[in-house]
């Protein structure tokens, strides 16, 4: 039985101990901060450190590819985690790399997989309880069932865009419009020609919670996107467009996300690319 996409700070301290839950600290982050040491150092009552990109395809010359259904189940496996287990995802950044690896679950085939909203600050700030240490672990078997049709590649996207159909783009909006530098070198600035663009943030109340109901479903429509049509979500590598897919999950809205991402479209000469 399928869960609800989001799962409270409140909700969760109620189930801590529980047998069957498992707790995910996905933290992630651009540039020099350390996602395991943070971890070490603080972390939810009984979490387990889930690294991005040692899970991930490590023949692709792209950032945290998805890992084949193999890779995935010995990786997470190894961490105790079982394809059946209530599984929470959180972050230290509130809500960022959390949902990325929320994918990653669903796409393997787990359907009691929840985002904590909020993340590791708002369990801060209402004083709930941490801990520090590398986490136990008691390996497990996950056994994947995988969702080809969740993930899409770059033709599949070229075709989307050619048909009308709905591209949204979580970047900023200078990234976006190829005002500002893209992080990693060799990628090209702008965007996908017919494209939309919605900044992940857009989707996030000041708290770092997700927001609402119709405030949620205003910040969709606000660009123009029908959420009622197909949609493909993509960003700069695979990560904050996850963050547009759990805002659509959460809206009961189903979409489908492009690995590979501005890395690969922007690294690419022979995609097209439009600016401003």
């Amino acid at each position: 039985m399928s869960v609800a996409p989001l799962i409270s700070t409140e909700d969760l301290a109620g189930h801590i101990g529980e047998d069957d839950l498992r707790i995910i600290d996905a933290s992630w982050h651009l540039g020099d901060r350390d996602g395991r040491a943070e971890f070490e150092q603080r972390h939810l009552p009984g979490a387990i450190f889930f690294d991005l990109e040692a899970i991930s395809d490590p023949d692709s010359p792209l950032p945290h590819m998805l890992p084949s259904p193999e890779r995935f189940a010995a990786a997470v496996g190894a961490l105790g985690v079982s394809r059946t287990d209530r599984i929470v995802v959180y972050d230290a950044a509130g809500l960022f790399s959390a949902a990325r690896v929320w994918w990653m679950f669903r796409v393997m085939g787990a359907n009691r997989v929840q985002v904590l909203d909020g993340g590791l600050p708002k369990w801060l700030v209402e004083g709930r309880e941490t801990e520090a240490g590398e986490g136990r672990v008691q390996p497990a078997t996950f056994d994947p069932r995988i969702d080809v049709a969740a993930s899409v590649d770059a033709g599949q996207v070229g075709g989307a865009l050619h048909d009308g159909l709905q591209v949204i783009d979580a970047r900023g909006a200078a990234r976006f419009r190829g005002e500002a530098a893209e992080p990693r070198a060799g990628v090209r600035p702008g965007h996908m020609p017919g494209a939309i663009n919605l900044p992940y943030t857009a989707l996030l109340n000041a708290d770092g919670t997700m927001k609402r109901g119709p405030a949620l479903a205003d910040a969709f429509a606000s660009t123009g996107i029908d959420i009622d049509r197909p949609i493909i979500t993509t960003c700069g590598s695979g990560v904050t467009a996850a963050i547009l897919t759990l805002g659509l999950a959460v809206l009961d809205r189903p979409s489908r996300l492009y690995d590979g991402s501005w890395s690969e479209w922007g690294g690419r000469d022979d995609l097209p690319v439009e600016t401003g």
